[in-house]
């Protein structure tokens, strides 16, 4: 973000501050340290006073505790009747919400933010049933203690020795439109407590003794107070930033410390953690990036200042820019930031004691610049000093000889130009070398080409030539506005190449992150999405990468890219530890530093979901602090990938289950109900033959034989089907391709099926000269023989069956007509999926619903395909079989 964009109004501030969501209703939350102070009473209060204003509003539930002040402001106001609830052989009341919606009031009062409903309301937790009457536009009033906040849970248990169960999300209450605190004494809350205004004589004794402790109550206010001056002091930042207001406003402290590479030092740091301490405050340490930055032993350097600072509890900001001092500034306007620390500027060599001189370093920037800002100036220890010393380095010399060859050229070129042109013009040839220098070195080369042009120039064009003497006073006003514009010139260069720099590098930045983003979301195995996830990483960070997944209990490496060195056992035992506690471990962290690999766990909402190690071979921290920061950006990003396959897998294996309790139900049923109809009548024909044969005659005995016949016969179908499903599933169906003539398969399945189809009238019909096709003779048979099997099962007698054979675009196209109810809107697909009946079992004759399946697995295992569908002419269906041809040979 430039300095710019800091003087322009915020569109994130600006959609806080009300151009959100117009018909989402406002919540007003009344805060209080402990029970007793007096929400509800100025929650009812202020709802009087609006009533008397004319506002439409309603009580939903208000709890009075039996206070009878508080009782009193409830007269007079209009209250919802509660709703009604049974709960283990009590009742209870909750808020009516559907009566609140219906209702539909400009405000309503609802006590007690955090309470728990009753189990099986709409909601669990009534900041819920408040966040959907919000929802719908109206405005809440409502209280809540500060013991109930989510993340004071710990805080406040630790203080009170209770654990308050009842809590509300942090994001809920900050997201308040006003927050009003109720504020008392701990003198007059336990005054209060004695004059019985807030519980009974017993209990109020046994309250003053634990929990209404004066120093409880003392610490209870204290986080009461925090928390609202947390929330007033974001509101006015949010204004701020709304309306483009330059800070600071020193309503709250807030600490920025000013990091750089020349006068940074971990003194610095301590200071301004010492600083914030003493003012209560938030601190911030900013580093502003400029293309002198990005060398690696700079980065190291600011990765270990940034890691302590962090260690030390301080928000770390950096922002690219090119003047460090004016960046800060504008930075902490934006922030609100009311303190400024800085290190005094380093002096010990010639460019140190120059640049304080010339009011050039970092610091006196800052202080010159910071209007309305307190700017304190830390001293540089002893030890920072002699390690600055240490580390410099030695200028290099090729930008220098490279700017000094582009001056000779480009005196080359004036010497050339001389002959034709004025000397004002010829000035523009080192003018231009000037600013080529400055674009290709940077600033100081640029400042030493200024130079040798002003020599040169001097030297070469002024007269009297070849001498540094300058006769007339014309020409001395020539060569200062020569060098002042060289100047200019190499500034604005240099700091052009700066900007460059520093944009091309974030734009790299940013590339690999869209390339990183694109590459892992078309991948839907997991080994594919660890491989380039690794690749990945290791290629963007330059470093060996391993990633490790628990597996059967217990952490494997899953993939490894240009890893050289394994995981030794001391690196398996941080892994698991990372894993186990959800911390980052291994070398540079706060656990178990000396592992030679960074183990960094994957984190999603759920938790933890791989687990990544990183080694590199350089010295020093393994990661700087831009590296930290891409790396938690792909960090995040490849824990919401890996969580996405993991949840596709568990829906999977969650499908899975339930197709095979379906399937195990339906075969169940089948086995109960429908095998077992057959052998019912087979075992009442033959019990009958046995006790009654000669007294029923030859006809009667004739005709309990013919039952015990079809009725096998239809058990054998039925145990046929299953074995053939299970061969089909198991992959195991012989297949005997052979030509044949596809007329002669389908007479012999009607043939078969004259006794099904008793009753029906049957027509056969085939194209003349059917081609021969290369099936499997007896599989279409069977696939043919269920197919009327079914259509005889689903139509009335004396409806027509039609077998059609005909031959369509080199396909052989086999249909079976019925004239049956159809299947009407419903989808024909699902009919061949097992144990699939679309008419209810009692009211069909009984079968397995495996029928179809089998049909369709052996069509598509001979290379077929089968359809169904409503039939276009008339009422019913039309079950279409399409073989291939065989290609005739040339």
């Amino acid at each position: 973000m430039s300095r710019r964009d800091y003087d322009r109004p915020d569109p994130d501030a600006l959609l806080r501050q009300g151009c959100g969501d117009a018909r989402r209703g406002r919540l007003k939350i009344f805060l209080g340290a402990a029970p007793g102070v007096g929400k509800t009473f100025e929650m009812l209060s202020a709802a009087q006073q609006l009533m008397r204003d004319g506002v439409d509003l309603v009580v939903g539930v208000v709890e009075t505790h039996g206070r009878s002040e508080t009782a009193a402001l409830v007269d007079g106001l209009p209250v919802l009747p509660t709703r009604l609830v049974p709960y283990r052989g009590q009742v209870l009341q909750e808020l009516d919400l559907d009566a609140v919606l219906a209702r539909r009031p400009r405000l309503v009062l609802i006590d007690e933010y955090a309470h728990s409903n009753v189990p099986g309301s709409r909601h669990p937790k009534r900041w819920m049933d408040v966040e959907e009457i919000l929802q719908a536009g109206i405005d809440v009033f409502t209280t809540v203690n500060i013991q109930h906040l989510e993340s004071l849970n710990d805080v406040v248990a630790s203080i009170t020795r209770i654990r308050v169960r009842e809590t509300v999300p942090d994001k809920v209450v900050e997201q308040a439109d006003e927050l009003e605190l109720i504020d008392l004494t701990p003198n007059d809350l336990l005054q209060r407590m004695r004059d019985g205004k807030i519980y009974g004589a017993p209990m109020a004794g046994r309250a003053m003794l634990h929990y209404f402790s004066p120093g409880n109550l003392t610490a209870l206010r204290e986080l009461a107070l925090r928390q609202t001056a947390q929330q007033v002091d974001a509101q006015l930042v949010d204004h701020m930033k709304a309306n483009a207001i330059a800070g600071p406003w020193a309503a709250g402290e807030r600490v920025m410390v000013c990091l750089t590479l020349e006068d940074g030092d971990t003194g610095l740091l301590r200071y301004g953690k010492r600083l914030a301490d003493r003012l209560h405050a938030p601190w911030i340490v900013l580093h502003v990036e400029t293309s002198r930055d990005l060398t690696e032993d700079a980065r190291a350097r600011m990765a270990s200042q940034m890691h302590l600072a962090q260690s030390l509890g301080a928000e770390t900001v950096t922002v690219p820019g090119h003047d460090i001092a004016l960046d800060a500034l504008a930075y902490a306007k934006a922030q609100n930031v009311t303190q400024i620390v800085a290190a005094h500027p380093a002096g010990t060599n010639w460019i140190g004691r120059l640049r304080q001189i010339l009011g050039r370093s970092t610091t006196e920037r800052l202080i010159q610049r910071s209007e309305g800002f307190p700017v304190h100036v830390v001293p540089r220890s002893g030890e920072a000093v002699t390690g600055r010393l240490r580390e410099r380095v030695r200028p290099r010399l090729s930008p220098y000889l490279g700017s000094s060859a582009i001056m000779l050229a480009a005196l080359g070129l004036a010497l050339l130009l001389r002959q034709g042109l004025e000397v004002s013009n010829v000035s523009l040839a080192f003018l231009t070398a000037i600013l080529g220098v400055a674009v290709a070195y940077g600033l100081w080369p640029s400042l030493w080409a200024s130079v040798l042009g002003m020599l040169c120039f001097n030297f070469f064009f002024l007269p009297p030539l070849y001498t540094l003497t300058i006769a007339a006073p014309d020409n001395v006003v020539a060569l200062f506005f020569f060098f002042g514009t060289a100047l200019i010139a190499s500034n604005l260069g240099a700091r052009v190449r700066s900007q460059a720099v520093v944009a091309r590098h974030r734009a790299e930045i940013t590339q690999s992150l869209y390339h990183f983003s694109r590459t892992i979301t078309g991948l839907t195995r997991l080994e594919d999405l660890l491989w380039s996830v690794s690749h990945q990483i290791a290629t963007l960070l330059n470093c060996r990468v391993v990633l490790l997944m628990p597996e059967e209990g217990a952490l494997r490496v899953q993939t490894a890219y240009d890893s050289d060195y394994p995981i030794d056992q001391d690196g398996f035992a941080a892994a698991s530890w990372a894993w186990k506690n959800n911390r980052i471990a291994g070398r540079g962290s706060d656990n178990l530093p000396g592992v030679r690999w960074l183990f960094i766990p994957l984190r999603t909402g759920r938790g933890p979901v791989a687990l990544l190690g990183l080694d590199r071979d350089r010295a020093g921290p393994l990661l700087d602090a831009e590296e930290q920061s891409l790396l938690d950006a792909l960090g995040d990003q490849t824990a919401s990938a890996i969580e996405s396959i993991l949840l596709a897998r568990d829906l999977d294996r969650v499908r899975l289950d339930a197709e095979t309790d379906r399937l195990r139900g339906a075969l169940l049923t089948s086995i109960s109900h429908d095998l077992r109809t057959p052998l019912a009548s087979i075992l009442g024909a033959a019990s009958s033959l046995r006790d009654y044969g000669e007294a029923l005659g030859e006809a009667g005995r004739t005709e309990l034989l013919a039952t015990v016949t079809d009725e096998a016969e239809r058990l054998n179908r039925f145990v046929g089907n299953l074995l053939d499903m299970t061969r089909l599933e198991a992959g195991a169906l012989p297949l005997r391709r052979e030509a044949v003539d596809c007329a002669e398969v389908a007479a012999s399945a009607l043939a078969r099926a004259t006794r099904l189809l008793e009753g029906h009238r049957v027509d056969f019909e085939a194209a003349p000269d059917l081609p021969m096709v290369p099936i499997d003779a007896v599989l279409l048979e069977q696939a043919l023989f269920n197919i009327l099997d079914n259509a005889a099962k689903y139509t009335n007698p004396g409806t027509q069956i039609t077998i059609r054979l005909t031959v369509e675009n080199a396909h052989l196209v086999l249909a079976v007509l019925d004239e049956g109810p159809g299947f009407g809107a419903r989808d024909p697909a699902v009919l061949f999926a097992k144990f699939t009946r679309f008419a209810a079992a009692d009211t069909a004759r009984a079968g397995t619903g495996l029928g179809l399946a089998i049909a369709r697995g052996f069509v598509e295992a001979m290379g077929g395909e089968i359809t169904a569908a409503n039939r276009p002419d008339r009422e019913g269906a039309v079950f279409t079989l399409r073989f291939p041809l065989a290609k005739k040979a040339s």
